[in-house]
């Protein structure tokens, strides 16, 4: 009985044994799919993919390709080197917003609109403090329509977004998301910085620059900026200029081609001299001349011994304790206002009034 019951044993283990080699050749003569496969119903999109299409297919003929040609200098071969970003169409007489850095420092400029046409085009205006800049085209074919404006004033974190751009030259691409952050600072130059800048973690790369930020209805609601990355690449951190400014900054630079700049006529030091030196406000090192600052006494460093000239401390007794400070206090007040300011000169506190007036001429 022994025996038999280790021959049943043996015979069933050579049976497994045998099926297991043979199972890949018995899978491929049985089960390979030698013709095409049935193609499974798909059922209807969602809501939301259904509102991301739309959105898509309504904003992108009007979301644009902008190159810049940068200016030849010298040393280099003519014509300098080529940089591109993202714009869309703003308004029936052809303008198109876009990033100031796009644009800066370009000798020609042209647009590459989404049915392929490429059209030249003139720079109207810059705003470098707000990275705001508006573009003219030249005689297209056809002029794709407006996007519709929207609000950000009244966006909350969670809300979805839609960005629209060319990602490293990748033409109409789009990529979702929400808003992470609200009222963030960006930096745009020495002591400027663009307040209530929206965040967001659509994925924003080198080349969406100047694109449009929508909401789930298709409105703009903020212009695609800078990413925060180590990389270069995006890293889920984006951040867009809010149309409530830009909204402010495009009328004026299509008016005008300037966003009057309020300052006083002086140069300041680094905020970090005011550090080492263990005071809390904005150093002057040269008053302009002819510039309001000179008419209301303000001094700076001694060009010759090199002593300290006067600390700005406060505008209209606000503190100040760094040029951003300074400059929002003054664009707060405006071009042609008369600003108090309160000043440390020789540990001796004073005060100045000092009338602002447009500084942008000179940028």
């Amino acid at each position: 009985m022994t025996t038999g019951f280790l021959r049943i044993a043996w015979g069933a283990l050579l049976l497994i044994t045998a099926l297991w080699v043979a199972e890949p050749y018995l899978a491929r003569l049985f089960f390979a799919a030698t013709e095409p496969r049935p193609v499974v119903a798909r059922g209807d999109l969602a809501p939301s993919e259904i509102n991301a299409v739309e959105i898509f297919r309504n904003a992108a003929p009007s979301v644009v390709h902008v190159f810049g040609r940068a200016a030849a200098r010298p040393g280099l071969a003519p014509g300098g080197g080529m940089q591109s970003g993202t714009g869309f169409v703003w308004d029936g007489a052809g303008h198109v917003v876009t990033n100031n850095h796009v644009v800066a420092g370009a000798d020609r400029v042209s647009v590459r609109l989404a049915d392929g046409e490429i059209v030249s085009a003139t720079i109207v205006g810059r705003a470098p403090d707000t990275d705001i800049a508006v573009l003219r085209l030249e005689r297209p074919s056809r002029l794709p329509p407006p996007l519709p404006i929207g609000s950000s004033d009244d966006l909350v974190v969670g809300q979805a977004t839609f960005a629209i751009g060319n990602p490293f030259g990748l033409d109409q691409t789009l990529t979702t998301g929400i808003v992470s952050a609200l009222q963030r600072t960006l930096p745009t130059g020495r002591g400027r910085e663009i307040a209530d800048v929206i965040q967001t973690d659509a994925a924003i790369n080198p080349g969406n620059s100047g694109g449009p930020l929508l909401d789930s209805a298709g409105r703009v609601i903020g212009v695609n900026t800078a990413i925060f990355s180590p990389s270069g690449a995006s890293a889920g951190i984006g951040f867009a200029v809010p149309i409530a400014i830009v909204n402010a900054v495009v009328p004026q630079l299509i008016r005008d081609g300037v966003v009057p700049t309020p300052g006083i006529g002086i140069v300041v030091g680094d905020d970090d001299i005011a550090r080492r030196l263990g005071l809390d406000g904005v150093v002057i090192l040269r008053v302009v001349r002819g510039s309001p600052a000179q008419d209301a006494g303000l001094m700076g460093v001694d060009s010759v011994t090199g002593a300290l000239g006067d600390v700005i401390v406060a505008v209209d007794g606000a503190p100040v304790a760094t040029f951003a400070d300074l400059t929002r206090a003054l664009e707060s007040a405006g071009v042609g206002a008369a600003v108090r300011l309160t000043i440390l000169r020789d540990d001796e506190v004073i005060e100045r009034v000092v009338e602002t007036t447009d500084v942008s001429a000179g940028r």
